[in-house]
């Protein structure tokens, strides 16, 4: 029986107590007549209680047969009081109370409550997230569920509903469905409604049916309950942080309790459940019994290793031409392989995304897709179970950020993460384009590197000559959790990118300074230190940190982070950020103020550089008494006297300079220079700007304000020569810790990973040669290993890697480790025996 079924016979149980109590009164006064009435309308309660009662539990019910004696009760006083015969008033209301607390208790104990969940999916590619908790529901004798699929809607490019669609048909045979047009939920109000889509009307790709937006199903049900239809291996992007949904529901399952950070903070802790994600339940229970392969998949299979290839969204997005050149390397790759078959499973809304934003790549993307059936290239997915898939694959072969890592990496299948830019098989010295990765600048000394795996190299004469020196021992492999080393006072201390600590290294024994937690993905975007402190200055960690050398006290300087980085619309901006005096500045990203802090105190004062140019500075270079503001937008250079308070604005730009956002490949209006150089030594002054996202140098006259290309005396681009070497700018002049005024400038050429001396007065140049030890490098590459938070196990597509390596098992580096990769996916979810689905079903029905 429903909950509301058994609350309108409570109901009608009171209103016979109430009845009972007046029927007292009329035999106490004599009015007969009333009293028969009153027994008469008990007695047709009682009927009404049983026939209802039928109705749900069947004939022959125990309650029934207590109500039966209760009616009969009623009918024989009743015709007491007909027939005249003396009656008792109390004795009267005592054996109707008597039996009336009979019939209650026998509708609390014998009556069970049925419960009613209903779940409602609109991609039956991602019913499986919801699928256990469906089960653990369908089993329960005490519960009627429903599945709903529901319609939705491509969005057209202006945001309006296209196409609309219902996938009730593709959903498992023994999945039995409810079509979406033939529930009431007014009359059924569920108990309980599972839901996976988040973002009601907030989708720029689809839409479900707006009748099932979620406040609208918060009104037809007692609990509300939001599962997410992905799982992740690491973290959650920005978007899904605050998602409609989040509001409105009761409650929402979260593989683990790390990520309760990922959301927003406004909403209440007390709606997390903390019991792994039920998507993770089908793979689990699967890969231990694997399904059988059609017929069509056994032929393709026979003989062969299975890589699953995953082509997802966001890959797509971000650069769809490459994404496409990409796909063809695949598929070229796999046509020369006779012992592996290529199991290609787009994103299920890949094609409506290309429709929706990327109309006009969308013929080369079903040409690939037409030759890859048609030849036979491999197998194509598109069915709606993708557990089924991995079950029956060996490997994953796709993009980093994809839910179904996180699927494949639980099952302790390898994962080979491509990079797209990669179209080509590794060449001598392509390994250089991943090593020598970022620009040797911001200090005086390059005398030590962090390359890859997070490892620290050294130069001991700072030639630029490296080798091995430790590892750093960070539990990760991946890049950025720390990006610089510098030499203080005999001590090394290593400083940090993502990492929420710095290493401070002695005769080759570290020790760690811990600063307060703060889990983010980019701490800190900049550094300064001198003799007496070390500055980390904050991307997404919420204080700007300084570090006392000699004492190691460290102080937290709040409101420069909100300052200097801000989100411009869905972009994290940082602002410049340089040294005057005993003032460190901090640039604003979006307009003409400035922070002035103290480095001794640490007191903070806001100035206005009053500038006509209302812009943000993404670099500040001081010169003298001037600061040089190198724009966040547009082409306005600014230069700024401290002591007199004048500004002086250039943009006389010429007409063939552009820039151009990388990795996209698209004009922009974005960062067009990265730095400048200022020479005095041939008796004027000679001023060169070098680009970020620009596409040349400038030279600037001062009294004209005329700007110019440079010519540089090396021909560099902003491109590398192939995707081993992918960058996302030309380079520039190397940003040293003190301004230089003589004409000698470093260069960095980030495309082809080389420094040069360029005299900017002369143009002559000589190429700094920076050198590895190949078979040094060669030993210290970490092959599969825990690479990230984001990626707990895996080995990434590189110069030593490459896919035709990982096909052929000639890996560099650690060998595959099933029970390492599956330890270290264990963190990511609480429940690895494939009972998260049930946990759900069994909390929820609990709580109402």
């Amino acid at each position: 029986m429903r909950k509301a079924q058994k609350r309108q016979i409570d109901e009608l149980v009171k209103q016979l107590e109430q009845a009972h109590d007046q029927i007292k009164e009329y035999v106490d006064e004599n009015s007969n007549q009333s009293a028969m009435e009153l027994l008469r309308d008990c007695q047709n309660a009682g009927i009404s209680i049983g026939t209802l009662i039928e109705s749900t539990e069947g004939e022959g019910h125990q309650t029934v047969s207590v109500l039966e004696e209760y009616c009969e009760l009623a009918y024989q006083l009743h015709e007491n009081l007909a027939e005249g015969k003396e009656t008792n008033a109390n004795k009267v209301h005592k054996i109707l109370r008597q039996k009336l607390i009979k019939v209650s208790n026998s509708i609390k104990h014998d009556i069970p409550l049925r419960k009613e969940a209903v779940f409602l999916p609109y991609k039956a590619s991602m019913w499986d997230s919801l699928e256990s908790v469906w089960q653990a529901a369908d089993a329960d004798p005490n519960c009627d569920t429903y599945v709903i699929p529901i319609p939705y809607y491509d969005r057209n490019p202006d945001g309006s509903f296209g196409q609309m669609h219902c996938e009730a048909d593709q959903y498992p045979d023994y999945v039995p469905v409810t079509k979406y047009d033939e529930f009431d939920f007014g009359i059924h109000h569920p108990d309980m409604i599972f839901i996976h889509n988040p973002y009601d009307n907030m989708n720029l790709v689809t839409s479900i049916h707006p009748f099932f937006y979620s406040d609208k199903m918060k009104k037809v049900t007692d609990c509300l309950v939001y599962i997410p239809y992905f799982v992740t291996s690491g973290g959650v992007s920005e978007s899904k942080a605050m998602c409609p949904a989040y509001m409105n529901a009761d409650y929402i399952v979260i593989q683990s309790e790390e990520y309760r950070k990922y959301f927003d903070m406004r909403i209440n802790d007390k709606k997390f459940l903390v019991f792994g994600s039920p998507k993770f339940d089908s793979v689990i229970n699967k890969c231990k019994n694997p399904p059988e392969p059609s017929i069509e998949w056994k032929e393709s299979m026979a003989g062969k290793k299975i890589y699953f290839y995953n082509t997802s969204i966001a890959g797509m997005l971000a650069n769809t031409d490459i994404f496409l050149k990409k796909m063809r390397y695949i598929f070229d790759v796999f046509k020369q392989r006779k012992d592996a078959c290529l199991l290609w499973r787009p994103h299920p809304l890949l094609g409506a995304t290309f429709d929706a934003m990327r109309k006009q790549y969308k013929p080369q993307f079903e040409a690939l897709r037409k030759e890859f059936e048609e030849e036979q290239i491999g197998i194509f997915d598109n069915t709606v179970d993708i557990e089924h898939t991995i079950a029956l694959s060996d490997a994953y072969i796709g993009d980093a950020g994809s839910s179904v890592i996180a699927l494949f990496g639980i099952t302790g299948k390898p994962l080979f993460i491509l990079s797209n830019y990669i179209l080509t098989p590794p060449e001598k010295d392509d390994w250089r384009g991943t090593w020598i990765y970022y620009a040797f600048d911001m200090w005086p000394s390059d005398k030590y590197l962090i390359t890859q795996n997070n490892q620290l190299w050294i130069s001991e004469g700072n030639e630029y000559h490296y080798r091995f020196y430790m590892n750093l021992e960070c539990q990760y492999s991946g890049n950025y959790y720390y990006k610089k080393a510098v030499e203080i006072k005999s001590k090394i201390y290593v400083l940090p990118f993502i990492a929420n600590d710095l290493l401070i290294i002695e005769n080759k024994k570290i020790r760690k300074i811990n600063l307060k937690p703060y889990i983010t993905q980019w701490s800190f975007h900049d550094y300064f230190y001198n003799e007496k402190y070390i500055f980390l200055i904050p991307n997404q960690y919420p204080y700007l940190v300084r570090f006392d050398i000699d004492t190691e006290k460290i102080s937290y300087v709040d409101g420069i982070r909100q300052f200097n980085t801000r989100n411009v619309r869905g972009e994290w901006l940082s602002g410049g950020v340089a040294v005057y005096k005993n003032d460190l500045i901090f640039a604003s990203p979006v307009d003409n103020q400035f922070v002035f802090m103290d480095m001794n105190t640490l007191k903070t004062r806001i100035v206005s550089s009053n500038s006509k140019c209302n812009v943000g500075a993404m670099k500040i270079v001081p010169y003298g008494d001037e600061l040089w503001m190198l724009p966040m937008n547009g082409t306005t250079v600014i230069c700024w006297n401290i002591k007199t308070g004048k500004t002086e604005e250039y943009n006389d730009v010429p007409k063939g300079f552009k820039s151009f956002k990388l990795p996209y490949e698209f004009e922009c209006d974005e960062k067009p220079f990265g730095n400048i150089a200022v020479s005095n030594d041939s008796g004027r002054e000679n001023i060169i700007l070098s680009p970020h996202l620009g596409n040349m140098y400038l030279t600037l006259d001062r009294k004209t304000g005329k700007m110019e290309e440079w010519k540089t005396p090396v021909t560099f681009k902003n491109y590398g020569k192939n995707g081993y070497f992918f960058t996302s700018s030309m380079g520039g002049f190397v940003t040293r810790q003190m301004p230089q005024d003589g004409a000698v400038h470093q260069i960095f050429d980030a495309a082809e990973r080389k420094l040069y001396d360029v005299n900017i007065d002369t143009k002559e140049f000589r190429e700094v040669e920076i050198a590895f030890d190949y078979s040094d490098v060669r030993e210290h590459e970490s092959g599969f290993a825990e690479q990230t938070v984001q990626m707990p196990y895996a080995l990434y597509e590189s110069a030593f890697n490459s896919l035709k390596d990982f096909l052929d098992n000639n890996i560099t580096g650690n060998p595959f480790n099933r029970e390492r990769q599956l330890k270290a996916f264990a963190k990511m979810n609480v429940n690895m025996d494939g009972t998260s689905g049930k946990k759900v079903y069994d909390y929820v029905k609990g709580r109402i």
